[in-house]
């Protein structure tokens, strides 16, 4: 037998509660171990919604979703947080850092929620501030920026700070919410060249999400959404 991928999908109809239709009808999707692809389609369409449901903060109102042989649906909720904080590097589109505590801090939150994490910065001969450091060093944040407090960064500076926690400890699976949104075009190429290094390194399956198809050009693979969202296809976008 072949190996599993690390993302899974079956039959899976999610339902926004209240709504009459489902925004997502999907009915076969995978990724393996290592794949770089690049989601794509309009505001709206859905993208969001599905990043939430790989992510264990949504559930399928119907249907198989499993990431690296785990089926979510499967786990209670403290279960589900567990699985994400060790096997998923999140970058939410607001980002989701602390406001009182510094930046490096705020990475380092990644590795002191999970040991697993923490054990595969330390494999490496390096202390998680070290990692910490290293990351967003290539991010260009360097210097007393370090130090600051997340609510004095600009919007920018915020999306880099996301992307080196979700980076750290080299999780099995990089989830991408229009990561480079707030980034001028210089630093969204070296953002995605950063990503796709990292995770190249670590073995890891990225899905990146983007309404700019210009950020493309890095990915081996490519997918629309409506070509496996039946919900799309029939007029019924999220």
């Amino acid at each position: 037998m072949g190996e599993l991928p690390v993302i899974r999908i079956r039959e899976l109809v999610f339902r926004w509660p209240g709504a009459t239709a489902a925004c997502l009808d999907i009915p076969a999707f995978e990724a393996p171990r290592g794949e770089h692809l690049f989601l794509y389609g309009p505001s709206g369409s859905g993208k969001s919604t599905l990043l939430g449901l790989l992510g264990g903060v949504l559930l399928p109102e119907h249907g198989a979703l499993a990431l690296l042989g785990t089926e979510l649906s499967g786990l209670a909720a403290p279960a589900r947080d567990r699985f994400r904080a060790d096997h998923v590097g999140y970058i939410f589109q607001q980002f989701n850092l602390i406001p009182y505590l510094g930046v490096v801090d705020n990475v380092l939150l990644a590795v002191r929620f999970s040991s697993r994490r923490r054990e595969r910065v330390m494999a490496r001969g390096a202390t998680p501030f070290d990692e910490a450091c290293r990351l967003l060093d290539r991010l260009g944040m360097t210097g007393d920026l370090l130090h600051r407090e997340a609510v004095r960064l600009s919007v920018g500076q915020q999306q880099r700070v996301a992307a080196a926690r979700a980076l750290i400890g080299g999780p099995e699976i990089i989830i991408a919410d229009e990561p480079t949104s707030a980034m001028d075009a210089g630093l969204q190429s070296v953002f995605v060249d950063l990503l796709l290094t990292e995770a190249a390194a670590a073995g890891a399956t990225v899905i990146f999400v983007s309404h700019d198809h210009r950020l493309a050009a890095g990915f081996p693979r490519q997918l629309a959404l409506a070509d496996i969202n039946r919900a799309i296809a029939v007029g019924e976008a999220a």
